[in-house]
């Protein structure tokens, strides 16, 4: 048999019990004839722990610091995991990122993947010996620095050296069963998802489901490797996400136009009011948008008003990103000549995803009137081929995934989603 690359999150490994049930399962692998590489992420909170740390010592921590530090938590969890592995009688050996190979760009904090040369880890598992490695992190090309990948980072890392070493699966593994048709916080009656597409796995991770990272499922979609989101709390088949082509055919997921309903509170909306309608005004305000750094998902822009020749453009972006956008705009008011800034952090984003919807009519009328009849009202709308987005209140996001959840008939009678850490990673 090959080589199974196994993420474990921090929920898996939040204490002592926890990291030797984990142990035991990666043994049990060994012992079906795998050979096992694993990653893993920091133990419970212990991130969230280190960052409020630093704030406590530094209102802004200079970001190399920053990841020497938070690299620390990784470190932690290797090696007790190491030690419970080796008590059970097999052999592990831990690695940094460095030292695994995960090679970077030099942006701290948000680095980027550029190699993965995973010779010690290669000569680690041709001695017979389980590798464990720190999930997160990796060293910079340049620099030498080490760095981390931001959040979700640790599925990066194992997707990534599942195709390094040429894997057969890369198995992450949460505090739940798998991927399912709506966070089950939310919505009870939501389905466990057996198969589905990268894309479709994509949209939902870029309109705010938390189970996998976005780049980690790039990076998958990109050189084919499949990967199988379970629970290390239970012994239950997980989903698969696979290409489209390999999405079993006999699925009841297969003939569903909608896969899932997904949501993000984690949005802020910025107005730019009253800007002339003229060539190059919204290049300008995008520009210093890009030029901040800064990620923007939904932009409307309303029709010029005739009397005025002035114009309202909306956008999304992250709320954290929120005040260094308003900022950077602040600071093109003479240039561009808008008459006001408006910012609203109470919004949410509410998602359905579904390949199916492509090529059936009829399914955005179905959504917005699912939304009315809940009383949701809508501020913004985005569209692809096989996702519709709207922008809601915050505190209407519940109301309209469980409305757009009933509208498609995606739940089910019996209790499937079950959360068995409480965080859902």
């Amino acid at each position: 048999m090959g080589i199974v690359v196994q993420k474990y999150g921090g929920s898996s490994v939040a204490d002592a019990a926890g990291v030797k049930r984990v142990a035991q399962r990666i043994v049990n692998t060994k012992k079906q004839g795998h050979d096992v590489v694993v990653v893993v992420s920091a133990m419970g909170d212990t991130t969230d722990e280190l960052i409020d740390l630093a704030n406590e010592v530094s209102p802004l921590p200079p970001a190399r610091e920053l990841d020497m530090l938070l690299t620390a938590g990784e470190r932690i969890s290797m090696a007790v995991l190491a030690m419970a592995i080796q008590m059970l009688g097999y052999e592990a050996r831990s690695f940094t990122g460095s030292q695994a190979g995960v090679i970077t760009d030099a942006e701290h904090g948000k680095a980027k993947i550029i190699d993965v040369r995973p010779g010690r880890i290669l000569g680690a598992v041709d001695d017979g010996a389980i590798a464990i490695v720190a999930g997160f992190q990796g060293v910079s090309q340049t620099t030498k620095d080490i760095t981390t990948l931001g959040r979700g980072g640790s599925d990066t890392t194992a997707v990534a050296l599942a195709v390094a070493l040429d894997a057969e699966v890369c198995e992450i593994y949460s505090d739940v069963d798998g991927i399912f048709t709506a966070d089950p916080r939310i919505e009870p009656r939501a389905r466990k998802i057996p198969r589905i597409s990268y894309e479709e796995t994509l949209e939902m991770a870029a309109q705010g489901a938390k189970i996998l990272h976005l780049r980690c499922v790039e990076y998958a979609r990109r050189y084919d490797m499949p990967i199988h989101v379970r629970s290390s709390f239970s012994e239950k088949e997980g989903t698969w996400v696979v290409k489209a082509e390999d999405v079993a055919q006999e699925s009841t997921m297969e003939s569903a136009i909608i896969t899932g309903v997904a949501h993000d509170r984690s949005q802020a909306k910025i107005t730019v009011v009253g800007v002339p309608d003229k060539v190059g005004e919204a290049a300008a305000i995008f520009r210093a948008i890009s030029d901040a750094q800064i990620n923007i998902d939904m932009i409307v822009q309303n029709v010029s008003a005739a009397s005025t020749g002035l114009t309202d453009i909306s956008f999304t972006l992250p709320r954290g990103e929120g005040q260094t956008a308003m900022a950077a705009l602040a600071r093109l008011q003479d240039t561009v000549g808008y008459e006001r800034l408006g910012y609203d952090d109470s919004v949410g984003k509410v998602s359905i995803v579904g390949a199916g919807m492509s090529t059936s009519p009829g399914i955005s009328a179905r959504f917005f009137e699912a939304l009315s009849e809940a009383g949701v009202n809508i501020e913004m709308i985005s569209t692809s081929e096989i996702r519709v987005s709207v922008v809601v209140a915050e505190t209407q996001v519940e109301s309209a995934v469980n409305a757009a959840h009933s509208a498609f008939d995606l739940g089910t009678d019996e209790v499937e989603a079950v959360v068995y850490g409480g965080t859902g990673r």
